[in-house]
């Protein structure tokens, strides 16, 4: 099944064309000319989302559930060629796109289970006491509430799982908020069969059309249209440090301010511990350089860092060098991310006391993998050291003693994750660094490799700023539909005028 874009925005169930048009820059296969959006499509479709409102916002926890289920349905049902346009569009292999379709209709599936479990609303009641002295206590009964509509800007290195029907909207969905989707110009066609398959289960469950929209293309003057229409109430962003802090500060700026959920990245440093090292450090290097290149390193969990004694540095190096030769050039998302990444490897390269391990030559969209090492002492006194670079470069830390690994990780900002890599003699080490790494990633893990993220109710991604915007929230897992729900308490209400649920 062969899928040729039209190339049109989803504006309250109709396909809108524009002025202007941006021709696609796929990785392999024909380009493909898109509207580019306006700030005048943003206004249609946020206007809708608030029509669409009154009734989604109200609707039972079965249809919308039965809703999630149906986009989940008309995404498989276009599964061929969704792998088709998408591996064409970014690059990726056709079993990452595969898989990562599998994640896209599972975690619709998951919320459409979550709500309907109901455990989510966190409903709370408080009798009245009405003889209580010296004051009676009213009626109080609290529920959780959806916030109205939601804004969701597509991420570049997840066509499907964080973008259009990605975790941000179906968390948006689940809650009853209607989304306006700001599409990636990366992968534009992606993004419109997705919308396509979201636009046949709007008709076919009869949901109001403006419970979604998809404006493509568009200059900045879009996104900072989205960000401050003043019927948005959350945004849910994924992206790079630059964008998202610029979005953060727009919706801080309204007149209503609103909460910006932003996953803008992380180094997800990992500390090898001197038991571990001994017993399996040629093991560990190996399973590093897997992690590290696996998608070319674009991933938002690649771990980039690894801190290890000085005098096990050796074997470290040794085996991840070894096991990083074998990685040939992988295509990467864009030609600006694969220039993101020339410039970031020139960076570190640069960096104060910063030694060669590995280099290779990159070539346009190619990326190869490059390994440097440093002290401890050179990373701390040099801050560029400890920003992320995305893509496959890893940078070993060298730590005189314990002491010294502890400094590192009290100078981290915050990340999405941080691995302890330790066996039994190690536990003492580790038992005063998790205080540290607690308080600087929303996820950590013991003798594992951070990429690949479960999608489950236990799943934290996000962590304390720069790694995210909100430290209380997840983009993840169902925890993250809070971020789209507020408490409200209703008190001697007549349970006539509560909320069905």
């Amino acid at each position: 099944m062969t899928f040729t874009p039209h190339g049109k925005h989803l504006i309250a169930g109709n396909w809108v064309a524009g002025d202007a048009t941006f021709t696609s820059d796929p990785a392999h296969g024909p380009a493909h000319d898109f509207s580019v959006g306006t700030p005048g499509h943003v206004d249609a479709a946020v206007e809708a989302a608030e029509e669409a409102f009154w009734s989604f916002g109200y609707s039972t926890r079965e249809d919308r559930a039965a809703f999630l289920h149906t986009i989940a349905d008309e995404i498989e049902a276009r599964a061929e060629a969704i792998t088709e346009i998408g591996t064409q569009e970014t690059g990726l292999p056709e079993a990452r796109l595969q898989g990562e379709r599998g994640r896209t209709t599972g975690q619709l599936r998951l919320f459409a289970s979550h709500i309907l479990a109901g455990d989510y609303l966190d409903q709370r009641h408080d009798e009245a006491l009405p003889d209580r002295a010296p004051l009676p206590r009213p009626d109080l009964k609290m529920i959780q509430r959806p916030i109205g509509p939601v804004a969701v800007f597509g991420a570049s290195n997840f066509p499907l799982a964080f973008s259009t029907a990605g975790g941000d909207t179906a968390a948006a969905l689940a809650a009853g908020c209607p989304v306006v989707v700001k599409g990636h110009s990366a992968h534009p066609g992606t993004g419109e069969i997705i919308a396509e398959a979201i636009h046949a289960a709007i008709a076919k469950c009869g949901a109001h059309p403006g419970v979604f929209s998809l404006v493509q293309g568009g200059k900045r003057d879009v996104g900072t249209r989205l960000v401050q229409h003043p019927l948005i109430k959350a945004v849910g962003f994924t992206g790079s440090l630059t964008g998202g802090r610029a979005l953060f500060d727009l919706c801080a700026q309204r007149p209503e301010p609103i909460p910006f959920f932003g996953e803008l990245g992380s180094v997800n440093p990992m500390f090898l511990l001197p038991a571990a090292m001994e017993a399996r450090g040629g093991e560990i290097g190996t399973g590093w350089a897997g992690s590290l290149t696996m998608g070319a390193g674009q991933f938002c969990t690649n771990p980039g860092i690894a801190v290890v004694l000085k005098e096990q540095a050796e074997t470290l190096a040794d085996s991840a060098s070894a096991a990083l030769k074998e990685t040939g050039a992988q295509t990467m998302l864009t030609d600006g991310i694969a220039a993101a990444y020339r410039d970031g490897q020139a960076r570190v390269s640069k960096g104060t006391g910063v030694r060669e391990v590995l280099t290779t030559m990159c070539d346009q969209r190619d990326a190869k993998p490059f390994l440097y090492r440093v002290s401890a002492a050179d990373w701390l006194a040099d801050e560029a050291l400890s920003e992320e670079v995305f893509g496959p470069l890893g940078l070993i830390v060298e730590a005189d003693d314990l002491d010294e690994m502890r400094a590192v990780a009290t100078a981290l900002e915050g990340q999405l994750t941080c691995t302890l890599h330790m066996d039994d003699a190690d536990l003492k080490a580790a038992q005063s660094l998790v205080p540290i790494l607690e308080r600087k990633a929303g996820r950590i893990l013991a003798n594992g490799f951070p990429t690949g993220v479960e999608v489950s109710d236990t799943m934290v991604h996000g962590g304390p700023y720069p790694a995210s915007t909100n430290f209380g929230a997840t983009s993840v897992g169902t925890l993250s539909i809070r971020r789209f729900l507020r408490p409200v308490c209703y008190q001697n209400m007549a349970d006539a005028l509560l909320p069905t649920a």
